[in-house]
């Protein structure tokens, strides 16, 4: 099942009620040519649901396209960083129309047709955007995408994938990340932080450890089991800000959480996505807790960290909720 519009999509050409024209109603934004949004559902949506929004008016207004890369995963519930400045669909020529980017190759892809839509398969979206994103974004993609195939009983092999295709682009880094992606990682925020973590030059943790003392038993995101240091990446969850009360209980769970685990280990760092995104204040933190590379940094990795070059110069964030698999 594909993500729905997170808005109501307005079509020019499906106007067969209202008396007033789409693009002389104040009151709607243009998405793109034939396609309205009422303009106060635009301004609250997140980057990443205007991006699924763009999606979806292509799919309403152009005669069956074939989304991939971005678009795909838009649609499939995978992880998007920002709002990504394209929308991508497969062609049998490559051409651009606006923010619409057709692909060369159609024929060298596997396609899946759902609710609808066709768009290429999971497998083939991550493959596609293995070859062309920063290897962290990629990274959280494949994590979420060889989880998801895992929890319904079928493998997947990137790197074969790749090789079984005809584009020859990004091979190497297609590689890196079938190498790198972990079905035990929970959460993009991990997936980044690996990422960082190796070009910092510090030795692999382990994933999702469970530590059980006081009558408690506590999963962590990272465990170095030499040094016996815990990492824990996403800061403290997520909670109810609209509630005080809801967020104080969740706060001082976390605490009594935190001090358990500390009493089990020799030091405990915990970051945020900010801090990922900033490898030095990641550095800091890690040898805070005890850690030391034992490699050196992979400095030009580091650099490109938080850049974004597939999104919007204004748009950040990054979707973090968990896909379902279709």
């Amino acid at each position: 099942m594909l993500k729905p519009p997170p808005a109501e999509l307005l079509i020019s050409s499906e106007n067969t009620i209202s008396p007033v024209r789409f693009d002389r109603d104040p009151a709607l934004r243009r998405v793109r040519a034939g396609a309205y949004v009422p303009t106060d559902a635009w301004d609250a949506l997140k980057p990443w649901e205007r991006y699924l929004l763009r999606v979806h008016a292509v799919a309403r207004s152009w005669r069956n396209p074939t989304f991939c890369l971005e678009a795909a995963l838009s649609l499939q519930g995978l992880p998007i960083f920002g709002e990504p400045a394209e929308i991508h669909v497969l062609d049998t020529y490559g051409r651009r129309r606006g923010d619409v980017h057709m692909h060369g190759g159609i024929r060298n892809h596997e396609i899946a047709t759902i609710d609808g839509l066709s768009l290429t398969t999971w497998v083939d979206t991550a493959v596609a955007f293995a070859r062309v994103a920063p290897p962290a974004h990629a990274l959280a993609v494949a994590d979420a995408v060889i989880r998801s195939h895992l929890d319904a009983g079928r493998d997947v092999d990137l790197r074969q994938r790749a090789a079984a295709q005809a584009e020859r682009r990004g091979l190497r880094q297609v590689a890196w990340v079938q190498e790198h992606a972990r079905a035990e990682a929970e959460s993009v925020g991990e997936a980044v932080s690996r990422a960082v973590i190796e070009w910092l030059g510090y030795e692999e943790p382990e994933l999702q450890v469970e530590f059980v003392a006081e009558g408690h038993r506590d999963r962590v995101d990272f465990f170095w089991r030499a040094a016996q240091v815990i990492g824990e990446s996403d800061g403290y969850g997520k909670y109810d800000a609209s509630d005080p009360r809801a967020m104080k209980a969740h706060f001082v769970r976390e605490k009594q959480r935190e001090d358990r685990l500390r009493r089990q280990v020799r030091g405990f760092a915990r970051w945020d996505w900010k801090d990922a995104m900033h490898p030095d204040r990641l550095d800091r933190t890690l040898r805070n807790a005890g850690l030391r590379p034992v490699r050196p940094r992979r400095q030009r990795m580091l650099d490109a960290v938080a850049q974004n070059p597939r999104g919007l110069p204004a748009a950040t964030g990054i979707q973090h909720e968990k896909p379902d698999f279709g």
